[in-house]
């Protein structure tokens, strides 16, 4: 008797992904799968910081995945050398600062020095032709293969028809008559599968799953590195981005302004990094300041900081400058009103 293939599943938390690895599991082949943890993942982080989002799911969407699919999911942590595919992407950006040819490439390249390690047959996506702009298009997915090194041990179940034949049909590890053909963006096919599946719950199928392709996020990065002087980041960085108002009232500084009180929680943990602004005598946001500030720049700070809190309608506000150094003082200011601070301060 021929043995058991066994196969490693690319778990994004997603729903193609899930049904992927579910295709395979039902014609018997050993599945696990392997997630690679960026630092650019959207899921939870934001959700776990804001008090506002209290009463939204927080579950890591991969594990949760791995879970109702009953197989082992091992998480990788590749922020460092993800690093390069971010600053120097040889495919350059999508639409923001999302490389998402060159991610999907280093990903898979992942998965198949994996299998190598691991005595595993093949590797599984849950890519669909057309589904995404920049990384699924057609004549795209054999450079994911080719470039990654994964060649035909790469198996799409859920558009195998769609492409030549792989090593793994080929070879009659799986039944190719048992694959799919789904194309196109539209997520109908998939979420009809899910049903005949009894997959109820699953994640939003056409989110998105990384902080990259977000406009506002990229802005915020860019606006880092332009005046960084260099693309070079740090988690803490690309985890600050994730939260509050991104003010910066003038090339010296960067104000990080909490908009509620998961927020404030969250900042408060960064005091010893950063000079911190916080109000006296009414409520009101944990700021944190990235840059050399002089004294007209604190006193501007602490106006923005003032606009933003309980006492934004009073006439004076007293403020709190504290230097990551220990230096402390205090700032007494009428705060901003809302045109006082021009849009393009806002990152």
């Amino acid at each position: 008797m021929e043995r058991q293939r066994k196969a490693v599943a690319l778990i994004s938390g997603g729903l193609d992904s899930l049904l992927a690895a579910k295709v395979m599991l039902d014609q018997g082949i050993h599945v696990e799968g392997i997630n690679f943890f960026t630092g650019f993942c959207v899921e939870g982080h934001t959700h776990a910081i804001r008090k506002k989002d209290k009463d939204k799911q927080k579950r890591n969407n991969a594990l949760w995945s791995a879970e109702q699919l009953g197989i082992k999911l091992h998480i990788v942590d590749i922020i460092e050398e993800y690093k390069d595919i971010v600053i120097n992407p040889k495919h350059g950006y999508g639409k923001n600062l999302n490389p998402c040819l060159d991610c999907k490439i280093f990903m898979v390249k992942k998965a198949y020095e994996w299998i190598q390690e691991h005595d595993f047959d093949f590797i599984i996506t849950g890519e669909v032709i057309g589904q995404r702009p920049m990384s699924q298009r057609k004549e795209i997915l054999p450079v994911v293969a080719n470039e990654s090194g994964a060649e035909d041990l790469l198996l799409r179940p859920l558009c195998a028809k769609n492409l030549p034949e792989t090593k793994v049909e080929r070879e009659g590890w799986v039944d190719r008559e048992k694959l799919h053909d789904f194309s196109g963006r539209n997520r109908k096919p998939q979420m009809a599968l899910a049903k005949a599946m009894n997959f109820e719950d699953y994640a939003t199928p056409a989110g998105g799953c990384c902080f990259l392709t977000d406009k506002s996020y990229s802005k915020k990065l860019g606006d880092l590195w332009e005046h960084r002087g260099e693309k070079k980041y740090e988690l803490d960085d690309i985890m600050l981005l994730k939260v509050g108002r991104h003010i910066r009232p003038n090339e010296r500084f960067k104000m990080i302004v909490s908009r509620e009180e998961g927020e404030n929680h969250f900042l408060q943990g960064y005091r010893k990094q950063f000079d911190s602004l916080q109000i006296l005598n009414f409520g009101g946001p944990m700021t944190l300041v990235d840059g050399i500030t002089s004294d007209e720049d604190c006193e501007v700070a602490a106006k923005i900081v003032a606009r933003y809190s309980q006492g934004k309608h009073e006439k004076s506000v007293t403020v709190e400058y504290r230097r990551k150094d220990g230096e402390v003082f205090e700032i007494n200011v009428a705060p901003f009103k809302g045109d006082e601070i021009p849009e393009i301060w806002h990152v």
